[in-house]
């Protein structure tokens, strides 16, 4: 299993040729035996292969076209509705509506994404998470009818791979890993972990059609601003509070 994951692309093109239903089960199965907290499964996974559907939630992540090219769209979802439910029909009232039971169940859902992740891609599936899911939750709960206590964390697009792009840089070891004790990081160690990825020829390309002196600035200026990250931000919170999370 470790080539797999140490070959991982995220994969935007999809072939037009669908996957037998067995080698979904098997791949929603090791999904369901990821690590849970309490073994509660607070997570609940959408299969869309509908196009009519599929063409909803194109809409819902920015039209990303790998959405409509993958002949199987997984959203998983944090969920305490299931839960919820059995613990009234067992005579137990749930506390389970505030900050902590959200993170929870995301930690539950995001973990069996990746088991998802891993066994799809073990059998030559390509894969990609979306991360609009968080952007267009509202969208999402409304296209897929999620129920009160149930919130999109994260989507993954399965299909047959149509490209074969070369392998994202990652930082190195010494940037992610703290042994025994968090170890703050000086000006120097900053410059040394990120050198790499600020000198990569892909990030002078960026920094040329953007007008920009780093890589940094791309991020804080054009990908992830303070502006959108706030009022993404204010939306999840409405979209957490009506359906059900209190905080």
């Amino acid at each position: 299993m470790i080539e797999p994951i140490l070959n991982h692309r995220s994969i935007r093109k999809y072939k037009e040729q669908t996957f037998e239903r067995l080698l979904l089960t098997d791949i929603l199965t090791a999904a369901s035996r990821a690590s849970t907290t309490g073994n509660m499964q607070v997570y609940s996974i959408v299969v869309t292969t509908d196009k009519k559907l599929k063409e909803k939630l194109w809409e819902a992540h920015f039209r990303q076209n790998m959405v409509l090219q993958a002949p199987v769209i997984l959203t998983f979802c944090a969920d305490f509705n299931r839960f919820n439910k059995w613990c009234r029909q067992r005579k137990a009232e749930p506390g389970y509506d505030n900050f902590l039971s959200l993170l929870t169940a995301a930690i539950d859902a995001l973990l069996a994404a990746q088991n998802a992740a891993l066994a799809a891609e073990s059998h030559a599936l390509g894969i990609c998470y979306l991360g609009t899911t968080l952007y267009k939750a509202d969208m999402i709960i409304e296209i897929l009818d999620l129920h009160r206590g149930v919130i999109p964390v994260t989507t993954l697009t399965v299909g047959y791979p149509d490209e074969s792009p070369g392998l994202t840089d990652r930082l190195p070891l010494e940037a992610i890993v703290h042994y025994e004790k968090y170890k703050e990081y000086t000006p120097e160690d900053i410059d040394e972990i990120y050198a790499e990825k600020d000198n990569a020829a892909l990030t002078l390309k960026l920094l040329k059609e953007n007008n920009l002196e780093t890589l940094a600035q791309v991020f804080t200026q054009k990908r992830y601003t303070k502006k959108d990250n706030e009022a993404i931000s204010r939306k999840l919170l409405e979209v957490i509070r009506k359906q059900g999370f209190g905080m």
